[in-house]
């Protein structure tokens, strides 16, 4: 670890947040503004990164200076449980301390050689891996933790938990990520369909997409958004403002991020995530700017 500059915590209380999804596509940014990137997953348990970052199927190699992470790109190094599985559908049933000692080798054994940043993408919850990985790191330094979570109470409950665990153990909250924040897409990606007497739905999409072009193609370049979570209690931005924490931004459900995140791409590699990849970019941006100025600066 002497030799990574910056380590950063990806958590959240609760999961199905988009943890691991925004990790990825983190370390994607990064890598893509020409910084050294490492990706370490110590989700034991329900390992998703090697997924989405399109790594299925890939091993560990050993060599006289430790274990190798797997390369997506020559500046984006991966270590993962899911490299070490003999089958993707094995069940990984362990209790805390072997959980523990995997953390320890992952921080001690693998070579990532010299980073500017390794992103670590924990698991949900304030336990084992959690504690491990702080006590582990604080002996070289953690520069904080991103919190991530969808806009609704039920994930703010645990949130809060999450963000009550970094003051208490002393990691420094870099912010707090609200994803999912409504569904947002264009208004052509859309399936319109209409319901039949007997209750079938019946698709209508071309029909809906003619008359469009034909009568209101204004229409055409709209975005659609639709609140899929209940955010009238303020959402993540409130939470930050009555936990003192810094507020990052918005990420909309945006499909094509998801279809990214199943195929193993960054979402700023092309141009299909016209909502989400903005969206992501304006917050990874600020993240920067607001913690690490100078190795921008250094960068350019």
């Amino acid at each position: 670890m002497a030799t990574v500059k910056h380590k950063i915590l990806v958590l959240s209380g609760k999961g199905g947040v988009g943890k691991s999804t925004f990790s990825a596509q983190l370390s994607f940014a990064l890598a893509a503004m020409d910084f050294q990137v490492g990706l370490l997953d110590i989700d034991i348990c329900g390992p998703s990164i090697p997924k989405m970052l399109g790594l299925e199927g890939q091993e560990i190699h050993q060599s006289n200076l430790g274990w190798s992470p797997v390369y997506v790109e020559s500046n984006l190094g991966v270590m993962s449980i899911g490299f070490m599985l003999p089958n993707p559908d094995e069940a990984v049933i362990w209790r805390g301390p072997r959980k523990n000692g995997l953390i320890k080798q992952f921080l001690k054994d693998v070579y990532w050689g010299d980073l500017d940043f390794l992103v670590v993408d924990a698991p949900p919850g304030t336990s084992d891996e959690h504690i491990s990985i702080v006590q582990f790191l604080q002996a070289t330094g953690i520069d904080g933790a991103i919190i991530v979570t969808t806009p609704q109470q039920v994930s703010l409950i645990d949130v809060r938990k999450e963000v009550s665990f970094c003051k208490k153990v002393g990691v420094k909250v870099l912010g707090v990520v609200e994803n999912m924040s409504g569904l947002c897409q264009p208004l052509t990606d859309f399936r319109f369909t209409r319901m039949t007497e007997t209750g079938e739905h019946a698709d209508v999409t071309e029909k809906v997409i003619e008359y469009m072009k034909e009568k209101a193609p204004e229409l055409l370049d709209l975005i659609a958004t639709s609140e899929v979570f209940d955010s009238s209690g303020g959402g993540a931005a409130k939470m930050c403002n009555e936990m003192e924490v810094p507020f990052l931004g918005k990420v909309p459900l945006d499909p094509q991020l998801c279809k990214a995140a199943e195929q193993g791409k960054s979402c700023f590699a092309e141009q299909k995530c016209s909502v989400s990849a903005p969206a992501l970019k304006n917050i990874i941006e600020r993240l920067v700017a607001n913690n690490w100025q100078e190795e921008m600066s250094v960068e350019e």
